[in-house]
């Protein structure tokens, strides 16, 4: 089960090993240049990557960090209220509390990199990958109903996915095949830009190889390198296919599930294992899934159990988060579908997406926090309510177009450091996971 909270940094381990057991992993693709990838056995690369950038990055675990606080303070609110019988979130006598009111609205654009026929795949095999990301998340898929240990667990999310206007592109590449070093988000790389990561949900379809179906990058990482990365024989549902019409699948790959999975990491989702190679040690961070050995693949035996899993059901190999084949992979758990909402609620590392969905309703206007000294140059401090914890207060920078300014810095302490931002007006946002007060500041 799961265990107190760790930091980015300490949870996700050692990079070296589990990089070496990946690759180590990972079938070798034909090199035919119109043949579908062979694909053996899932495999993500999203906590390979992480440790890359967490290396490359040293800023990047105090925001994730920042992240983890925010999304325990919202869960351990939510259970709160529901054991009082309230609603999402709860409430507070301090500062402005906001709660979820409806569907989340995710824009999303899908980046088709192609240098053969067979990669270009249509916008119809597109459309298909939508419609599962919305069963999968909203547990509208037909295999929802599947008889097994963990079925009152299965939840669904509070999110909604729709193509952006004009939001599927196919761009031709003289890359053959790609890597796990974000240059397919690049054009001057090959590969394409991403849109505002704080409006769109980021995809790319393409040749993704070393026998990866995809990975994708954790809230709190670089904006212009923010999305999702899939294998394009493994985008969409060959089952979903209008009739009269093929697509472009990998067997096994095929349904959809390896976008629902990614996209889970994308929403702050660990695998369920911990990644921790088998050790019996690793946390994902939710309470209700089970301490687990190690991935599954395939399609275990109904009762497969690891580690001491077997009196609470066993692995939970239907989830969403493990390796297990895309027909075998159906439910996010209630903790799960918690800790993906938070990244949506004020303070929450995703909360654009809500606010542009105008579903962050206001429930309580009391005492805001405030800052001084306002107008300010290099550094303002924080008037926060009386014996709080300064450290758990999630603190951001916006112009007055929305965009964050992430060269402010909050210390953790009361200070937010502001000399390098450009002369002008500003929000500040401060958040302690469930109430947020927002403060218009001049910087001189």
């Amino acid at each position: 089960m799961k265990k107190a909270y760790l930091s980015a940094l300490a949870l996700l381990g050692s990079a070296g090993t589990l990089l070496a057991q990946n690759v180590a992993s990972r079938a070798a693709q034909s090199t035919n240049d119109d043949a579908t990838p062979v694909v053996l056995r899932r495999s993500c690369a999203a906590h390979d990557v992480l440790q890359a950038q967490l290396a490359a990055d040293p800023a990047l675990a105090r925001r994730m960090d920042a992240i983890e606080a925010q999304t325990q303070r919202f869960v351990a609110a939510r259970a709160a209220a529901q054991r009082n019988g309230g609603g999402a979130t709860g409430g507070s006598t301090t500062g402005t509390s906001s709660v979820l009111s409806g569907a989340v609205v995710i824009p999303v654009v899908v980046h088709v990199l192609y240098n053969t026929a067979a990669e270009n795949i249509s916008d119809a095999q597109v459309q298909t990958q939508i419609d599962v990301l919305n069963e999968d998340f909203q547990k509208l898929n037909a295999d929802a109903n599947k008889t097994y240990s963990y079925s009152s667990l299965a939840a669904a999310t509070p999110v909604r996915f729709v193509l952006a206007p004009g939001g599927i592109v196919h761009k031709f590449t003289k890359t053959r095949s790609w890597s796990t070093n974000d240059a397919v988000k690049n054009s001057k790389r090959g590969g394409d830009d991403a849109w505002d990561a704080t409006k769109y949900l980021n995809l790319w379809a393409c040749n993704l190889g070393q026998g990866l179906l995809g990975y994708a990058q954790f809230p709190g990482g670089a904006p212009a390198t923010d999305g999702v990365v899939i294998l394009y024989s493994a985008f969409g549902s060959r089952a979903k296919m209008p009739t009269g019409t093929t697509g472009t699948f990998t067997t096994t790959y095929d349904l959809g599930r390896t976008a629902t999975h990614e996209v889970g990491h994308w929403m702050n989702l660990r695998h369920i294992w911990g990644d921790d190679g088998g050790a019996c040690t690793g946390d994902d961070l939710v309470t209700d899934t089970p301490l687990q050995g190690a991935e599954n693949y395939g399609c275990p035996a109904a009762g497969k159990s690891s580690c001491t899993n077997a009196a609470t059901g066993g692995d939970m190999f239907m989830n969403y988060m493990d390796y297990t084949d895309d027909r075998c992979m159906f439910m996010f758990s209630q903790g799960q579908a918690a800790r993906m909402t938070a990244v949506f609620d004020a303070g929450g590392a995703r909360s654009s997406f809500a606010r542009a969905s105008g579903v962050l309703r206001q429930t309580a206007a009391v005492a805001p926090t405030t800052v001084y000294p306002n107008p300010g140059r290099d550094a303002v401090s924080l008037t926060l309510p009386a014996g709080t914890d300064a450290a758990r207060y999630a603190v951001r920078v916006y112009n007055m177009s929305g965009h964050e300014m992430t060269q402010a810095r909050y210390n953790g302490q009361g200070t937010l450091q502001t000399s390098a931002l450009p002369k002008g007006l500003y929000y500040i946002s401060i958040s302690d996971g469930v109430n947020t007060s927002r403060q218009r500041f001049e910087k001189e």
